[in-house]
């Protein structure tokens, strides 16, 4: 087969890192190739109208921004901004048989611990626990855009030995238990070691250690922002910052196959018209480790297991809680978690590992439109609509093996029943309709994340989270692979996972040898 054409890079996959490494390439001189399988660019960071005849542009797949560098932000120039959620969380709880909450929101954070707990002794604790972790997130963060350290060169650059074994040596459990008495607080905490990781919190592989120390050091502050516009509009000025740098971007353009002697590299490429082969110096993959596997004709890895339920809803008004003593436009303003105290969360993993749905599935909410009701079209905001997104902890791909929809509308179904349990009317009461008369709410499970996006198993991280220091078996920026010319630009790169953009300026870097 001829090869048409020949490129520095041809970058494979066009989601945001993809995109990333794009702009930074193309910036540097270079001739860049995005090849994307889809109609369009942007992977799980995209933003739709996944309800007919609704406009209400939700970001469908990720949808908070914590671990994106303003560095890349800067570097490039983007259109892009974020907006600071006002309220950290509210988490309900039923207290000597009256709803009540905790509320993490600033000046109102101590009073709603000492209401809850009776004392100040949970929110001092609190203050210390992420005083500590905040240290770690001003030390660590900024090394992402750096070469791998080492594991003592990390070690010396957080300079805590407490925290350093906290986070990298023993079970987050340990500390969680160690550091706090009151369960409901315990279950919080331990939350952002979980989200999209099947772990307990004493998993002597320390898997949710990973999870944790990701979601406590974005921006060095561990902040999760709100994207303006949603998620589609980094992708979208992340497009346009490669396209304006002289990449060009071919969607419907599926690279099935990767043929390199290590100095030149030939990349099959099928569309609708059939086959053709593009040449390049380097190629970065922005997928998985599996599917990078397989483009080399090399036997893919074992796909680890996604472990999530993704629930994108419109509402026509919030719903009323059963605490009065917090607004609805306060609890859902930021994280609200729901069935998340220590225990049930450690009841769920158990019942999840044994092979059955949780008897009361742990979730998350947020609502986007709080903070930025640009998503929304004029007349729904007019209107007080609001979105909603549910993320679901512990439910492992394995459990929608025998049958994905049955599975689903069984989980889900559970999932808002607990939800109810702290609301004064039934959040079905609430849904907006489509035009085809419809409720607005869809539900995603591992399988079918796997299905829209190639994620293996689901897994939203595309395998484990690892450490941010070099071990044996990575590069000097953890995107490097057995080929001289081929990195890995995906989520699946060492301090990959999430929406940073951090794998693609790795491997950019990589590639310009910097």
């Amino acid at each position: 087969m001829p090869v048409r054409d020949s490129y520095d890079a041809v970058i494979v996959g066009g989601g945001h890192n993809g995109l990333v490494a794009a702009a930074y390439l193309a910036r540097a001189g270079q001739s860049v190739l995005v090849l994307e399988r889809l109609d369009t660019t942007g992977g799980a960071a995209v933003s739709t109208r996944p309800f007919a005849g609704v406009d209400a542009r939700l970001s469908r797949y990720s949808y908070l921004v914590s671990l994106l560098p303003p560095k890349i932000v800067g570097d490039l120039g983007l259109d892009f901004a974020v907006r600071k959620r006002t309220v950290s969380s509210y988490t309900p709880a039923v207290r000597d048989g009256r709803p009540t909450g905790l509320l993490v929101a600033g000046d109102r954070t101590r009073d709603s611990f000492a209401a809850l707990t009776g004392s100040d002794r949970e929110y001092e604790a609190w203050q210390r626990f992420y005083g500590r972790t905040g240290q770690v997130a001003e030390r660590v963060f900024p090394t992402l855009t750096e070469p791998l350290p080492t594991r003592d060169a990390l070690r010396e650059r957080v300079g805590d030995t407490e925290a350093w074994q906290m986070l990298f040596e023993e079970p987050i459990g340990v500390a969680v238990e160690r550091d706090f008495d009151d369960d409901l607080v315990r279950g919080v905490v331990l939350t952002d070691a979980l989200i999209g990781t099947f772990a307990d919190a004493h998993d002597p592989s320390l898997l949710q250690n990973r999870c944790f120390l990701y979601h406590v050091i974005g921006g060095g502050t561990g902040d999760w922002d709100v994207p303006v516009g949603g998620m589609g509009a980094l992708t979208d000025a992340l497009a346009g910052a490669a396209l304006a740098a002289g990449a060009q971007i071919r969607t419907g353009h599926e690279a099935v196959r990767v043929d390199t002697d290590g100095t030149h590299a030939e990349v099959t490429v099928q569309t609708d018209s059939g086959e053709s082969t593009v040449g390049a110096r380097r190629v970065l993959v922005n997928a998985s480790p599996q599917a990078l596997a397989v483009l080399l004709g090399d036997e893919p890895p074992a796909p680890a297991e996604g472990a999530q339920l993704k629930v994108n809803m419109l509402l026509t008004r919030l719903p009323r809680l059963r605490d009065r003593s917090v607004d609805p436009r306060q609890a859902f303003a930021g994280t609200f978690h729901i069935a998340e105290g220590y225990g049930q969360l450690a009841d769920a993993y158990r019942d999840a590992a044994a092979g059955r749905l949780p008897a009361a599935p742990p979730s998350e909410i947020y609502c986007h439109s709080l903070t930025d009701p640009s998503i929304l079209g004029a007349d729904l905001a007019a209107r007080g609509y609001q979105t909603l997104t549910l993320f679901g902890l512990h439910t492992p791909a394995r459990l929608f093996a025998a049958d994905n929809e049955t599975t689903r509308a069984t989980l889900l179904k559970a999932t808002l029943a607990e939800l109810d349990a702290h609301l004064e009317e039934p959040l079905a009461d609430c849904l907006a309709l489509d035009a085809n008369g419809a409720p607005c709410i869809e539900a995603k499970t591992p399988l079918d994340l796997e299905r829209d996006l190639r994620l293996p198993g689901g897994h939203i991280f595309h395998r484990d989270l690892a450490f941010p220091y070099a071990t044996a078996e990575t590069g000097r920026w953890g995107v490097e692979t057995r080929h001289a010319n081929v990195l890995l630009c995906g989520a699946g790169a060492v301090r990959g996972g999430g929406v940073s953009g951090v794998p693609g300026h790795n491997a950019a870097m990589a590639a310009l040898g910097r």
